[in-house]
């Protein structure tokens, strides 16, 4: 039987689409496979690592009928990724195997069983449905995905979590150190939800969103949530555990602030981050009326530093940062301008969008 047939662009850009999840090495040698389903006409490829299962509906010729297997997700990208994208290719089904063809090549393929792929129990009990451009949550992602936590003891940081309430959907990511927040409007209002997306599930949606308007329906159960987008479904787990109060962690009412170039300042912080040790990357901010001076030395005795003329009347500051922390902040925003505000030397300082509530990130001082 034919199970599909068209060319290797199309086939190849299905498989991306579910594969990104799928471990080379695993404790069950099926999840390196992608279930493959065919019902009449319509094809349907589902992988799976137990937490978070794609799977995705697409019409690619072929014989019609039913028939169901799985076949190593990776081997069959690697082999379809050495052949031209407008040549037509053909997966054909023989006694346990399955068969690639393309042109003059032809690979033979082993299979496991589809009744032996462990798919995600769904949850029964998934909230209402909401939907938001897939742009926005793009968007959204991106301005906070970077302050998660990395395997942190904490489990509850290695992720982002999503507050839905009224017309609001806001995503906040926290290492300890930073707290990212941003938020967009909703077109429909929404009962309050909180949940907390995994690390693993955040990296992938945002490889896989595009910057198309066209909607994400969202559903949140106590432990998944699910999204529905261009033919495809995700499933994922949910991290359990309670995420720290981030309103709590947001200073408010800074005695001084200053609005800057976001490239500018960026550059300057880019220029003398180079002179910094790998293990401490910390740099020296001054603040005195009209001048911002960042300074930043190392091991060596060697030393940077960098002015710039601003417009600012408050206090005069000396506050130490990770430079790292405040480069990816100002390298995931689009802005022109960047508000920073700033109480003292030994409290955490708020950057902000000018006249824009809708992103908010704050960054603890370090001793330097």
């Amino acid at each position: 039987m034919i199970v599909l047939k068209a060319t290797q662009d199309k086939v190849l850009s299905v498989l991306q689409s579910v594969a990104g999840i799928v471990e080379r090495r695993h404790t069950l040698p099926i999840l390196a496979n992608v279930l493959i389903r065919k019902t009449g006409g319509s094809l349907q490829l589902t992988t799976s690592d137990l937490e978070i299962q794609i799977r995705t509906t697409a019409e690619l010729d072929g014989d019609a009928g039913n028939f169901t297997t799985t076949v190593g997700a990776r081997k069959l990208i690697d082999i379809l990724r050495t052949m031209p994208g407008d040549q037509t290719v053909s997966l054909e089904s023989s006694q346990n195997k399955l068969i690639l063809k393309g042109g003059k090549s032809r690979f033979t393929l082993q299979t496991l069983p589809a009744e032996d792929f462990p798919l995600v129990q769904e949850a029964a009990n998934f909230g209402p449905v909401f939907s938001v451009p897939q742009k926005t949550l793009k968007s959204l992602l991106g301005q906070v995905s970077f302050a998660m936590a990395v395997h942190d003891i904490r489990y509850y940081l290695n992720g982002i979590l999503f507050v839905a309430e009224g017309k609001t959907l806001s995503l906040v990511a926290t290492d300890g150190h930073r707290l990212a927040f941003a938020s967009a409007t909703l077109d429909v209002e929404v009962p309050k939800q909180e949940v907390i997306l995994p690390r693993k599930t955040v990296l992938e949606l945002q490889r896989l969103l595009s910057d198309a308007e066209g909607g994400i329906d969202m559903q949140f159960a106590n432990n998944q949530a699910k999204f529905s987008f261009d033919g495809m479904e995700f499933v994922t787990k949910l991290v359990e555990g309670k995420f720290p109060d981030y309103n709590r962690v947001i200073p408010k009412g800074h005695r001084n602030s200053l609005t800057l170039g976001r490239t500018t300042l960026l550059a300057s912080l880019q220029r003398t981050a180079i002179l910094t040790s790998d293990k401490f990357k910390g740099v020296r901010l001054n603040l005195e009326p009209g001048t911002l001076r960042i300074a930043s030395s190392n091991a060596e005795q060697e030393e940077a530093v960098d002015e710039l003329d601003i417009d600012y009347g408050g206090d005069t500051i000396e506050i130490g940062f990770n430079v790292t922390y405040l480069i990816d902040a100002l390298g995931n925003m689009d802005q022109d301008m960047v508000k920073v505000e700033l109480s003292d030397s030994n409290s955490s300082a708020l950057m902000t969008i000018p006249d824009n509530e809708s992103f908010k990130y704050v960054v603890m001082p370090m001793r330097i």
